[in-house]
């Protein structure tokens, strides 16, 4: 288990991809805080988890409020006596399938809000904490806009953009201090929430649009949660010890960044 008695803490876990995160840390050995702000949908997965013999709890935390970070991390120090891990998964209230030109202000400009808030909220807090210990690593996760133009991505593009550049600027001024700050930039997973909403409601169309996603990659398929995930442990593991300040793609070498508007699946 590469994550044996690390702690970790990991916002928005009640969503897919940081619900699985938090299934796979803890598979690994950590001891995972999962925190959101309505704690009844944490239950799942803290059931799953321990179902698994894993060890987690959960916190009340809303990860874009600044004092409510603070006092769930200093419970979490308190609890454990440290925090080894940071992983920040929470949902940025994006909207999709809108033209730019069509799109409300209001609307492009959520997810970048939300996106820097919540990213140097808990990347300072934890970074704050890592500090002390002189050792850590921060964890984000960003999609295939952070780096190819995407048509109908809305605000979510130059969010992505913006949370890969936060990451490397943190790295730099927290490396001296022994702390890591890596990001992952991932493809669609058609196990996620998001995608299998999307086919529950479009049918043979959505399939459609997912089959040709998976052939505009090098690897002919999309990436699964689990296989994110795994990337995710062992880039917050001691066997990642020098790996700092960058974007690690699990797009399966996504190729033309999709395009051509009928491939983008009109996300509201």
């Amino acid at each position: 288990m590469i994550l044996q008695n690390k702690v970790a803490i990991i916002h928005g876990a009640a969503g897919s991809l940081g619900g699985a995160h938090a299934r796979t840390f803890a598979k690994e050995g950590a001891m995972v805080y999962l925190t959101g702000r309505t704690p009844a949908t944490l239950e799942r997965v803290l059931v799953d988890i321990k179902n698994a013999g894993g060890n987690a709890a959960i916190i009340r935390c809303d990860a874009l409020d600044e004092n409510d970070v603070k006092n769930c991390l200093q419970q979490i120090v308190d609890r454990s006596g440290r925090l080894d891990i940071s992983f920040n998964a929470i949902a940025l209230g994006d909207v999709q399938g809108t033209p730019l030109t069509e799109m409300k202000l209001s609307d492009f400009t959520r997810p970048i809000f939300n996106a820097m808030n919540t990213q140097f909220i808990t990347g300072t807090a934890a970074g704050r904490i890592m500090k002390k210990q002189k050792s850590g690593v921060i964890l984000s996760l960003t999609a295939t806009p952070g780096g190819s133009a995407y048509p109908l991505v809305g605000g979510f593009g130059p969010a992505c953009c913006a949370m890969e550049s936060f990451s490397r600027d943190l790295a730099a001024e927290l490396g001296p201090f022994g702390i890591r700050v890596v990001n992952m930039r991932s493809g669609g997973s058609p196990d996620s929430k998001v995608f299998l909403d999307a086919v529950e409601q479009g049918g043979d169309t959505i399939r459609d649009i997912l089959k040709k996603m998976a052939q505009d990659t090098m690897l002919k398929k999309l990436p699964m949660m689990n296989e994110i995930a795994n990337l995710g442990a062992f880039l917050v593991s001691d066997k990642a010890s020098s790996l700092t300040g960058y974007t690690f793609d699990i797009t399966c070498g996504t190729t033309q960044a999709l395009g051509h508007q009928q491939y983008v699946i009109p996300f509201k």
